[in-house]
Formats: C-alpha cells, sequence, structure tokens
C-alpha cells in the first residue's frame, strides 16, 4: 500500500438476521475494504448514530495504514470519551483498519500482531436446562459436539424467568424483541439455596474434565458472593463470572478473602482503566473485555498486557450478541497473546453464517480464525439488507418486593 492510500467511504450495517448487527465498512482509494463490529447489544442505534454521525466525516481522507495513530485520535481527540457506545464505535474502526492492513500485506491478522503462540484456541459454549436432568442432558449434548467446556446455567424453584436459561431447552437469547423490556422476578436466598447443589451435582456426573463455568451476573452483593464462592469450591469451577458488580472495586478483596474460586469478571468495561485494580491487585483470575466493546484489537492488547503481568489470562466475551466479525478478531488476538486462555462460543443461526463468511472455524472444542488475509469476514450485503433492524430489549429485574436490581 502506498503512502497515498486514503479512506474513500465509511458505511455503516445495521442488520437483523435473526438478531441485531452493528457494522462498520471502510474503504480506501486502492478498494480495499475493512469490516469492523460495532454492535451494543440494546443500545445498536446509539453506537451507529455515533459512527455515523460524528466518527465517519472524521475518518474520510485519514492513511488506513496508521491504526495506532488512528486510534489515538478518536480516543484522546474526543472531551467526552470512555463509557460503551465510545468504545464500541472506535473498536468497529480499529478493527476495520486491522482487516484492511492485514489484506494489503496479504496476511491474517494474526501474523501481524507477532505471529500465533498456540495452535487452537479452546472455547467454551453454553448449556442450560430448567431442571437438572434437563441441563445434564444439554450438558451432554455439548459434550457430543466436542465441547471441553461448558458454562452450565439452571432454573430457580419459584422463579418464573431466570438469566441465562430458557424453559423449552432451546437456545437462550436474552433481547426480546419490542420496544419495552420484559421484566423478570429474582430471588437471591432461593438462587443461593439452590445453585450449589446444581453445580455440585453436574460435577460428580461430568467427572474432572470437562472445564465448569458458572455466571452469576451482577446479582451478589460481597458477602453472598463470597458465600456462594465458598460453597462451590467443591464443584471445581474453571471460573464464577460476575458475582457483583464490579464498578466499586474494592469489594472484591472482601470476596477474596473468603473464597479460593477463580474469578472472571469484565464484560462491562471499555477501557484499561476500568480492569486496573482488578488486574494488578490480582482481584480477578480472568478479564472477560470484549475486543468490540473495549476499542478494537489496538486497545486489548493493552489490556492482556497487563493482565500478562499480574498472571491474569484473558477470556473475552463473545456470546451471540456480537457478530462474526468480532468473533474473528477476538480469535486472532487470542492466536498470537499468550495470556490467552478461552473464547466463548455459543455459534450462531444459519442464516448468520449465509451473511457472515468467515474464515474462522470451530472443531472438537477449539476455534482458529483461519490464514485468509485481515480478519477473515465478509459481509453479504445484499443478504444482511433483506434483514433490516428490529427494535429488541435486554431484560431488567426486580427483587421480589418489587425495587430493581442489577440485569
Amino acid at each position: 500500500m502506498t503512502t497515498t492510500d486514503t479512506i474513500t467511504d465509511v458505511d455503516i450495517l445495521v442488520t437483523s438476521p435473526g438478531r441485531n448487527f452493528v457494522l462498520l465498512k471502510i474503504t480506501t482509494a486502492d478498494g480495499v475494504t475493512g469490516w469492523g463490529d460495532a454492535t451494543l447489544n440494546g443500545r445498536e442505534l446509539a453506537v451507529a448514530s455515533y459512527l455515523r454521525d460524528h466518527l465517519a466525516p472524521l475518518l474520510i481522507g485519514r492513511d488506513p495504514a496508521r491504526v495506532e495513530d488512528t486510534w489515538q485520535y478518536l480516543y484522546r481527540g474526543a472531551y467526552w470519551r470512555r463509557g460503551p457506545v465510545t468504545m464500541t464505535a472506535i473498536g468497529a474502526v480499529d478493527i476495520a483498519l486491522w482487516d484492511i492492513k492485514g489484506k494489503t500485506t496479504g496476511q491474517p491478522v494474526y501474523q501481524l500482531l507477532g505471529g500465533a503462540v498456540r495452535d487452537r484456541i479452546l472455547a467454551y459454549t453454553h448449556a442450560t436446562g430448567w431442571d437438572l436432568p434437563q441441563l445434564l442432558e444439554s450438558i451432554e449434548i455439548r459434550r457430543d459436539r466436542g465441547f471441553r467446556a461448558v458454562r452450565a446455567q439452571s432454573g430457580v424453584p419459584g422463579l418464573e424467568l431466570v438469566y441465562g436459561v430458557s424453559r423449552s431447552g432451546t437456545g437462550y437469547e436474552p433481547a426480546g424483541r419490542g420496544a419495552a423490556p420484559v421484566e423478570e422476578t429474582w430471588d437471591t436466598d432461593a438462587y443461593l439455596r439452590h445453585i450449589p447443589r446444581v453445580l455440585t451435582r453436574i460435577r460428580e456426573h461430568v467427572g474432572p474434565e470437562l472445564k465448569l463455568l458458572h455466571d452469576t451476573h451482577h446479582r451478589l452483593t460481597p458477602g453472598e458472593a463470597a458465600r456462594l464462592g465458598r460453597a462451590l469450591e467443591p464443584a471445581d469451577l474453571f471460573w464464577l463470572e460476575d458475582v457483583t458488580p464490579a464498578e466499586n472495586q474494592e469489594v472484591l478483596r472482601h470476596i477474596r478473602r473468603h473464597t479460593t474460586v477463580p474469578l472472571a469478571i469484565g464484560e462491562v468495561f471499555n477501557t484499561v482503566w476500568e480492569c486496573q485494580t482488578l488486574i494488578t491487585e490480582q482481584l480477578i483470575d480472568y478479564i472477560r473485555t470484549c475486543v468490540s466493546h473495549a476499542g478494537g484489537i489496538s486497545h486489548l492488547r493493552r489490556i492482556a498486557t497487563l493482565a500478562d503481568l499480574w498472571q491474569v489470562r484473558l477470556g473475552p466475551h463473545g456470546p451471540s450478541d456480537i457478530s462474526p466479525v468480532a468473533l474473528g478478531a477476538s480469535l486472532h488476538l487470542g492466536l498470537a497473546t499468550p495470556n490467552f486462555a478461552i473464547q466463548e462460543y455459543m455459534g450462531y443461526e444459519p442464516l448468520v453464517h449465509e451473511v457472515f463468511r468467515h474464515a474462522w472455524s470451530y472443531a472438537d472444542g477449539h476455534l482458529h480464525p483461519g490464514d485468509a488475509p485481515g480478519i477473515g469476514v465478509e459481509i453479504d450485503e445484499e443478504l444482511a439488507a433483506r434483514h433490516p433492524y428490529e427494535p429488541a430489549c435486554l431484560p431488567v429485574a426486580r427483587r421480589l418486593d418489587g425495587s430493581m436490581t442489577d440485569w
């Protein structure tokens, strides 16, 4: 690529092939296109507007090869910065520019990041069941598909709706269609009585080899989280995720003092500064920041480097509410990052695979980004256009007395 190459077009595509995705397409004067993921579940149009109305005009005429300079320009040049909308928009630009850099050099992005440090990336998927027999059946189905790591979520007696669980046993999708969110009712005491028995029983059933994960989804106080962690130690979890809202990072010290269960936190974090205390004080074992929500490949590399110094490992957020573009970017980073531990992978519906033609692949419990130049994901824009955006909202949660709690 010559130094005279510039960005000539920036397009934002919002599509809903079964669920909503926001995509960014950057085109250069040399005719090279790069794709980024700007999906922020439940706030998709806010990011689309940020890109279209604020960032796209700034990108026209810039040198696409200056990936780091563009990141600094978009982040430091904004007085009102950080936050999920801003960082997801910057992340989309960053991923698209890495995609262009890979295509112009003829290299997969992981080679540009220093090359592979592993042959493949361990993946975990989700298993759900309203009761224990259904959950055990769901886990066995995932094991039959080759998964060596499974996140297990169970129904709770007395509750009608529980995060992460479908009563029908089908795949779980939290975002409901419509303009208003579903309201769930939450009972912490019932959950704390029930879930240690469930996870201990699962461990007895599957044996020691399967990596078992569980997500509490920010529902507990520090004391409740410490109590749960201690109760779950016999279940030998790979990690216990999001035990409490982590904005107040001081509370993790209390949890650490009371349990040795590995803790994973950070999928709602967007910058290295939000992760800093948790990492440098070793209050967590895994940082969960997502490549698209945390400013792209460039910024997640900084988080990974800081985490590596403190023996904290990466396990990025990556369910079906990030597009195959973001998954591809996360896999390129993972293949080249020494302290990358595991990648969340729920899979996608067949229509999504038709819209997103990807070089990344899954086999035998592992993922690989592929060796196509760039990120290795291309969009069928005509097919994507046939599936326009549909309003969808994530649920909210109330306690038994009607007061709001964290979702």
